[in-house]
């Protein structure tokens, strides 16, 4: 008697098994994203309320915990803060705590490394970087994706002369590490992908791939035709 036909039901699995990856795919990144703001908000809410006053603070008359409350308090004191920043007397006081902790010992470094670090992040990225370059490292026939931050400029520019960039060449998976280097202009491959395209593609290594040719923008200033 010859064997069953498993074809059917290897198929079936099959199917099942693709449809159930299908779903991870999706589900995946979703589920990711919302446990990594759970646990960020639960944290700041762990900070934040206890130094809210009892009498401004829904925890006193609830008989439940408000999820985001520290958050929200949180962006309306930094609201508060940067618009005190923004005026005469608000940057006279911020002037002078900046002097004093400049001034201390040990607390100085730390505090103008996390000043420019946090200088660096809140500036824009369009003035970071200008674009993406491949650059031929660490041998012939090795390439590295970088990110051009500006023409060498001072003491730099003065010494190599000629027309260097500065190239940062960030680490995968973590793009906030690397190393700088200034390239010869002439050497590098300039890609047509954008800053933000090139960062997907570091973080993910190299698994996102940013579409080629890329898909034509809508032109909002082209002439409309005017009918008869």
């Amino acid at each position: 008697m010859p064997p069953p036909d498993k074809a059917p039901t290897q198929s079936l699995f099959a199917w099942l098994r693709g449809r159930f990856f299908a779903g991870m795919v999706i589900a995946a990144p979703i589920a990711v994203t919302f446990l990594i703001l759970q646990f960020l908000i639960g944290e700041i809410d762990k900070r934040v309320v206890p130094l809210i006053p009892a009498a401004l603070n829904p925890e006193t008359y609830l008989k439940y915990a408000v999820p985001g409350f520290g958050l929200i308090v949180l962006v309306v004191f930094l609201t508060i803060l940067g618009g005190i920043a923004t005026n005469l007397i608000g940057r006279s006081v911020i002037g002078v705590g900046d002097r004093i902790l400049s001034q201390v010992p040990i607390v100085r470094s730390l505090y103008s490394a996390f000043k420019q670090l946090v200088e660096v992040f809140a500036k824009d990225n369009t003035d970071q970087f200008s674009e993406v370059v491949l650059i031929e490292y660490p041998k012939t026939g090795t390439w590295c994706l970088g990110f051009v931050s500006s023409p060498a400029k001072g003491e730099i520019g003065a010494t190599l002369g000629g027309e260097y960039l500065g190239v940062f060449v960030p680490t995968t998976p973590n793009p906030t590490s690397g190393f700088l280097m200034y390239v010869d202009a002439k050497e590098v491959i300039r890609l047509k992908m954008t800053v933000e395209e090139g960062a997907k593609m570091i973080l993910s290594a190299g698994l996102v791939v940013p579409e080629f040719p890329p898909a034509p923008k809508a032109d909002s200033k082209a002439p409309k035709k005017i009918l008869p």
